[in-house]
């Protein structure tokens, strides 16, 4: 998206914003792309549990919807 040769305004801009999204919420789907991304090739069985506040469950399923869509 902000590398194409389109005109969207986040092209120009260079950023993307989550209207939707608090930026708590945000920052924890981005520490699970890396966790995910740095296990993804992991040839043992030991990949460790990503930690995930209970009360942050809820949001987090909801911009998982959100960016779903």
């Amino acid at each position: 998206m902000l590398s194409s040769s389109g005109s969207f305004t986040e092209t120009e801009l260079g950023e993307v914003r989550f209207p939707e999204i608090s930026t708590p919420v945000l920052e924890k789907v981005c520490q699970y792309f890396y966790f995910k991304l740095r296990h993804q090739n992991s040839v043992t069985k030991d990949i460790p549990e990503f930690k995930l506040p209970p009360e942050m469950a809820l949001e987090l399923l909801r911009a998982s919807n959100y960016l779903d869509t």
